[in-house]
Parts: structure tokens; C-alpha cells; sequence
């Protein structure tokens, strides 16, 4: 319980009489129904590692999906030279792209 706490402290400092915002109630909520799974009032290296590295979620499909929806202008779910160019500085920031190399060494794009 203490790193809720310490987490929710951080974004939210508690001040006297103000009363508490309804995001903070449900991390708390978020907290004590899927994070803390053994039930203890904190989180262990286990339960801090499956907050922030789900098992079940595809970092490469859902970066993929991001930079598909941010650079497909006419929204066919493909991506030509030029929506990739328009967004150059999209793909280069993408690991994805090993930011940007995949781009350079690839000439049949």
C-alpha cells in the first residue's frame, strides 16, 4: 500500500479538505482489484513487472498499429513512399524502424 501511496502522492498531493479526484479513486481501485495480486499492500518485482510489461500485449503490433493510423492519409491500411515520407519523423523515432536505420538501408521502399 505504501508505493500506492507514494505513486499517488506524486501526482496527487492530498491537501487539507480537498477532496479526492476520481482518477486517484480509481487507481486505487486499480490498485488493490489487479495490481496487488497476493494481497499484501504493495508490489513486489513480479507484480511491478506485469503492470508495466503485460504479458499478453504485442509492443511490435501495437507500435506497428501506431504508426499505420498516424500515417495513413487516405486510411486504405497501407502505407506508400510518401505517407512514410510525410511522417519521416514519426518512423525515425520508432524502434520499429530501429529508429529510422531499417529506413536507410532499404531501398525498395
Amino acid at each position: 500500500m505504501m508505493l500506492l501511496f507514494w505513486l499517488l502522492g506524486d501526482m496527487w498531493p492530498n491537501k487539507d479538505g480537498e477532496e479526492e479526484p476520481d482518477w486517484v479513486k480509481t487507481e486505487r481501485e486499480q490498485f488493490h482489484n489487479y495490481r496487488d495480486k497476493n494481497n499484501d499492500g504493495k508490489m513486489d518485482k513480479e507484480e511491478v513487472r506485469e503492470w508495466i510489461i503485460p504479458p499478453d500485449y504485442d509492443h511490435s503490433e501495437a507500435e506497428a498499429k501506431h504508426l499505420i493510423y498516424e500515417s495513413d492519409i487516405d486510411r486504405d491500411n497501407k502505407l506508400t513512399k510518401e505517407e512514410v515520407i510525410n511522417k519521416y519523423d514519426l518512423f525515425v523515432g520508432s524502434q520499429a524502424t530501429d529508429f529510422g536505420d531499417a529506413l536507410v538501408r532499404h531501398d525498395e521502399f
